[in-house]
């Protein structure tokens, strides 16, 4: 088992690897998620005990349905939009990156930065820094809730390019796409305009994001989202900036603990966590946080931060999550046959 696990992470390693799930434009960082292309022979030789399964997904689960929140305290507490993501991420991606090459790992090449910047720009500053912006008006559920159509618009961008959905995938993207109708039309949403404009514009720049770096030349998972988070906070820093954002004072306490927690736990641990999960059980289960992060993100918004939320909008996400459930089954049911 031990040698079967060292060849699996030497294939991890030389990126042998094929995009597929990815982390909703939420508050953590975007990555070029894998599925691996190890035999089921052999993953199941890697086969860890189900109770490491289980703190893994309780991990992706709870650490990415929660940094919804913790964006919600930071900019609560003296944070602005677009430098919360970028020192955020310039702080995660330098770590990451300083111990990765520490660990020998090769550098990227040119085109490989090149390829991540633009990742950068389209998940990390038009997603990731768009959702900080929504949230300044809208609630953190709530956000989540929105953010989670992102997978219907990924399965439209895919089909454009030629990978036509199925008929339980129409079905899906009909039911996600009626939901998303449902909770703009009526929500809370409808009073802050420029937060479902951000919204709606996180969701496309990740979703065009996610198909457009499919057959990219990237380095492995670990160094292509450390360059990733690197170009991408210096990039959203420079929106900052350009946009006139600035520290007016030191955040408070709790902003700076938001903070911290959004860097350790969202951008490396529950990464991490999410790649081993990707390694050693199948694909829907790992990509299953899709549809457990906004149930989560409702339930810590209003407990926490004493958000209120009416049945039109917790209709809606049901709605629109069964519309996710069906397309992740449908490729699912497809890749294994």
């Amino acid at each position: 088992a031990a040698g079967a696990q060292r060849r699996a992470l030497d294939r991890l390693s030389r990126h042998d690897v094929s995009p597929s799930f990815r982390p909703p434009p939420g508050g953590h960082f975007r990555v070029p998620a894998v599925v691996c292309k190890v035999p089921m022979s052999s993953t199941s030789a890697l086969a860890p005990a189900g109770a490491r399964v289980a703190l893994a997904l309780a991990a992706v689960y709870l650490i990415w349905g929660s940094t919804y929140l913790g964006i919600h305290f930071a900019l609560e507490g003296g944070f602005p939009p677009f430098l919360l993501g970028g020192v955020r991420f310039i702080i995660a991606g330098s770590l990451m990156y300083a111990v990765l090459r520490w660990r020998g790992m090769p550098a990227p090449t040119r085109v490989q930065w090149g390829n991540a910047a633009m990742m950068g720009v389209f998940l990390l500053v038009l997603g990731n820094g768009m959702v900080n912006l929504a949230q300044k008006t809208v609630s953190s559920g709530m956000t989540a809730v929105a953010v989670a159509s992102a997978p219907l618009w990924m399965a439209m961008f895919a089909a454009m390019r030629g990978q036509k959905p199925n008929r339980t995938e129409w079905i899906g993207l009909g039911i996600g796409f009626l939901g998303v109708l449902w909770l703009n039309a009526g929500s809370s949403l409808t009073a802050t305009p420029v937060g479902l404009v951000a919204l709606l514009v996180a969701s496309l720049a990740w979703s065009f994001g996610s198909i457009w770096s499919r057959g990219r030349d990237l380095p492995s998972p670990f160094m292509a989202s450390a360059v990733q988070m690197l170009c991408g906070g210096v990039a959203m820093s420079i929106v900052g900036v350009a946009l006139g954002e600035r520290f007016h004072g030191a955040p408070d306490a709790r902003a700076i603990a938001a903070f911290a927690y959004l860097v350790v736990f969202g951008s490396i641990i529950g990464f991490s966590a999410y790649i081993w999960l990707l390694h050693h059980v199948r694909p829907a289960l790992a990509g299953s946080y899709a549809y457990v992060n906004p149930a989560i993100a409702v339930a810590l918004g209003a407990w926490l931060a004493h958000e209120r939320f009416g049945a039109h909008e917790l209709v809606a996400m049901g709605v629109i999550l069964s519309g996710v459930v069906a397309i992740t089954l449908a490729k699912a049911t497809k890749a294994g046959s």
